[in-house]
């Protein structure tokens, strides 16, 4: 299947900020463009190589995709430009320290941009406020799903040595990430700073969540504790308390037995208990309460 598509790239309504581009696909694969940046067209094909040198040597077709540019892009760009342009959404930008899986430094930081509108941005980075190039990775711009956009760039480096002790960058070099985009009034730039690496900052969140959670542990075995020895004084019964009162010449009740009393005498040179012959002596009697 063979198509055509017309795009205008714009930042303003301006002839001078417009670019139209004009590219021929077959299958899904584009064979030939007109840039008018170039302002020519281009084969990317056998085919597509082709069909461009016959085009270009026509003026009459040269002269008519030329002016497309400003009788299709700027004429109606005054109706794109208030409704996509001014309907945007700033990125949000979030820099992070990873181990690269292999390469020639040992360090990389991440710049991640995401949830931002329109698709169009810049992502830099800066060393102490210069653009760096070298060890420098970016992906396209990719979908989210929901309209917004993202964006992944990275920075491999190598902290400096002196003196055989490593300077860490935040004492010598400041990096930066820089973003440019439709919806900032002015470019967002984000500074690293390594006073604590992700990795450390992950443990010590942990580390305090577990004392937290120590601490409501004890605190709920504790109460649990005093709650379960308060319940077991409560069930338990009260202990028998034993009374000897003394009963001074006890009076029998009628029908009752008898009561007999013992007192201590001496018989045949021996302590002994024996039976007081109602001669008045004391008499003890156990008396049990509860």
């Amino acid at each position: 299947r063979e198509y055509a598509v017309d795009r205008c790239v714009f930042n303003s309504t301006e002839l001078k900020d417009i670019q139209y581009i004009n590219s021929y696909y077959y299958n899904k694969l584009e064979y030939a463009r007109f840039d008018s940046n170039v302002g020519k067209f281009v084969g990317y094909t056998k085919y597509g190589v082709m069909n461009a040198e016959i085009w270009n040597k026509d003026q009459s077709e040269i002269a008519r995709t030329k002016a497309m540019k400003e009788t299709y892009c700027q004429y109606n760009i005054g109706n794109w430009y208030p409704n996509m342009l001014t309907k945007s959404v700033e990125p949000t930008v979030r820099l992070y320290s990873r181990t690269p899986p292999a390469g020639h430094h040992p360090s990389m930081l991440v710049c991640r941009v995401y949830d931002f509108y329109p698709k169009t941005i810049k992502v830099r980075w800066l060393r102490d406020g210069q653009e760096v190039t070298s060890d420098v990775t970016t992906t396209d711009e990719m979908e989210d799903g929901d309209w917004y956009y993202q964006v992944h760039s990275t920075l491999e480096y190598t902290p400096r040595i002196s003196r055989n002790r490593i300077i860490t960058t935040k004492t010598t070099t400041r990096i930066s990430c820089r973003v440019e985009h439709a919806s900032l009034k002015e470019p967002l730039v984000t500074d690293w700073d390594p006073s604590m690496p992700d990795s450390e900052r992950n443990k010590l969140a942990i580390g305090a969540s577990g004392l937290i959670l120590g601490l409501i542990l004890s605190l709920a075995g504790f109460i649990y504790y005093k709650r379960k020895a308060r319940g077991q004084n409560q069930s338990e019964p009260e202990p028998i308390r034993t009374r000897i009162e003394p009963v001074l010449n006890p009076v029998p009740v009628p029908g009752s037995d008898p009561v007999h009393c013992f007192s201590s005498r001496s018989y045949s040179g021996s302590n002994q208990l024996s039976p007081d012959g109602g001669s008045g002596s004391p008499c003890f009697l156990l008396n049990w309460t509860i």
